[in-house]
């Protein structure tokens, strides 16, 4: 966190800046400039967006309701059938949507890219006047003299892996701002600052989360059912460890297949990517996939804690909009629309705050509008559906969740568990190897399922070498010393990127522990669940990352 000056760094004044250009920070951009031009008033605003250019690390299923979105977005397919099976290791039975709450139904809402959704939002905002700085990682936060946040160090260059400057360093600018606002996605690093430093969590039980995986497809004709929306729960997971499959047809014959796995999993042995391969095999999957070209692969995580997880979401100086707070309605599985609104939100609070001359101090009147929106209902409504998988497993989970749903939506919110907590953090949710069995994944075979470097390589992840590693190891020794016999060090399992190795002398003795960060796909997976807390992610160089093309 920077409290000092540095030598040879500049600082540019706004009236707000955004940190991330995803849905909650670009619709925030948005609405700002639409307030100001209806009020005839001026207002400056920046959005700093670590990814090479917006939307080169936007990674959704993605279905999206377009509630929150102007009716000129590029939402071309609309969803035409909604599908959801239970599968076993051949078969599949389809569960009627009937039962179900009209709002977990997919009718009304649109197959699409969000990468592309952020790209066009993006030219919605320059052309407001937004400033968007595309590939300048936000990497310290600025704090003025009261402690309140003043603002963000971003565009560092130039520091090579022995931390020192190299011919091309470049100090970074201070972005200084009357308001700040996080826009980061799940498990922002700036964002776990921040709360950490304001106590934002105080009283509210942790967040929760589980990592997406997501391939694109394009396949033959045959195959393509544009609108066909489709999820699965089941194999090849046991009913102990929640998740499932998602495939989305759309566009030009795209088939977006994914793969969801909850990081509250116990078995240490469980690689999420390698059930994502062994899920496509699956008939029920297979089918739509067959004769197909995969085009683009990804990772993220997702928030899951719901209600219960969400922090304050304001301090002085700033705020929390979308996932960096997590606004993820876990059984619908969307998120997009609520970090929209979210931004927008914040972004009438802090107007209204400027247009009074304010400046640096907590936004309240953002942290009402939440409790009095559709975003906080639609969240109390679900907010035990999480807990209860945890509790139940899949099959007796997943039917009572849906009766406590209808129950709760038909009496306003009030449900017969009152309202559940979660407990454990994913990390400490993880098992003893020793408990459970290694599980043995088939070897891929290049045609469904494939090997995670070939994966990376469909990212086009890049990162500049001669860099200090943004993966941090809080003890060298923990590693090996600790995650290894307990656990079997499950972060050469859980990453889905091959960030990590475990890695042997000719005799099989002498282990090492090996971090190849420039595979890194920034879905943060392992400063979640890693068991000792241990890895720390930050940003790396601005533009580093995948560079996701419709994602």
């Amino acid at each position: 966190m920077s409290e000092e000056a540095v030598p040879g760094r500049e600082a540019m004044e706004y009236d707000v800046v955004i940190i991330g250009a995803g849905p909650a920070g670009l619709s925030a951009a948005i609405r700002l400039k639409q307030q100001a031009q209806a009020a005839g008033a001026e207002i400056t605003v920046a959005v700093v967006e670590k990814g090479s250019e917006v939307g080169a690390h936007i990674l959704s299923g993605a279905v999206i309701d377009p509630k929150a979105l102007d009716k000129n977005a590029p939402l071309e397919t609309p969803v035409t059938e909604d599908r959801f099976l239970a599968l076993g290791p051949q078969g599949a039975i389809n569960v009627p949507m009937w039962p179900m709450p009209s709002f977990m139904h997919n009718h009304g809402c649109y197959v699409a890219s969000l990468a592309n959704i952020c790209r066009w939002l993006a030219g919605e905002a320059e052309a407001l006047g937004v400033e968007i700085y595309p590939g300048m990682a936000a990497s310290e936060v600025v704090y003025d003299d009261n402690g309140a946040i003043k603002g963000v160090v971003a565009g560092v260059f130039g520091v090579g892996k022995d931390g020192a400057h190299k011919p091309d360093y470049q100090p970074g600018l201070e972005l200084h701002a009357k308001y700040t606002l996080i826009a980061e996605g799940a498990r922002g690093s700036l964002a776990k600052q921040l709360q950490a430093r304001f106590n934002l969590t105080e009283g509210r039980e942790p967040q929760k989360y589980g990592l997406g995986l997501k391939e694109l497809w394009q396949v033959p004709e045959e195959n393509f059912h544009p609108g066909l929306v489709q999820h699965t729960v089941g194999w090849p997971l046991d009913s102990k460890t929640g998740g499932g499959s998602f495939m989305y047809h759309f566009g030009d014959r795209y088939v977006a297949i994914g793969f969801v796995v909850h990081l509250n999993y116990a078995n240490p042995w469980i690689s999420p990517f390698d059930e994502f391969q062994r899920v496509k095999h699956h008939p029920s999957i297979r089918q739509y996939l067959k004769g197909g070209r995969r085009i683009a692969y990804g990772a993220r995580a997702i928030t899951e804690g719901g209600f219960q997880s969400v922090p304050a979401l304001t301090f002085p100086g700033g705020a929390l909009i979308g996932c960096s707070a997590g606004f993820v309605n876990l059984p619908r599985i969307k998120g997009s629309h609520n970090a929209m609104k979210t931004g927008m939100l914040a972004a009438e609070a802090a107007f209204a705050a400027i247009q009074s001359g304010r400046s640096a101090d907590t936004l309240a009147e953002y942290q009402t509008a939440y409790n009095r929106s559709w975003v906080r209902k639609e969240l109390y409504v679900v907010r035990n559906a999480k807990p209860l998988w945890s509790r139940l497993g899949t099959w007796l989970g997943s039917a009572v969740i849906v009766f406590d749903i209808n129950v709760t939506n038909l009496f306003g919110g009030l449900s017969f568990f009152g309202t559940l907590k979660h407990g454990k953090t994913d990390a400490e949710a993880t098992g003893h190897a020793e408990d459970f069995k290694p599980i043995v994944y088939p070897k891929p075979d290049g045609v469904l399922s494939f090997d995670k470097l070939s994966s990376v390589f469909l990212s086009a992840t890049n990162h500049e070498e001669d860099q200090p590693a943004h993966l941090r190891l809080k003890d060298p020794e923990v590693p090996i010393g600790v995650n290894l016999p307990l656990y079997g060090e499950p972060a050469r399992l859980y990453c889905p990127a091959g960030v990590y190795e475990v890695l042997y002398d000719e005799a099989g003795a002498n282990p090492r522990f090996q971090i190849n960060a420039q595979n890194c796909v920034h879905c943060k997976t392992c400063d979640i669940k890693d068991p000792s807390q241990n890895i720390v992610w930050t940003t790396p160089e601005g533009g580093g990352g995948p560079n996701y093309p419709n994602m």
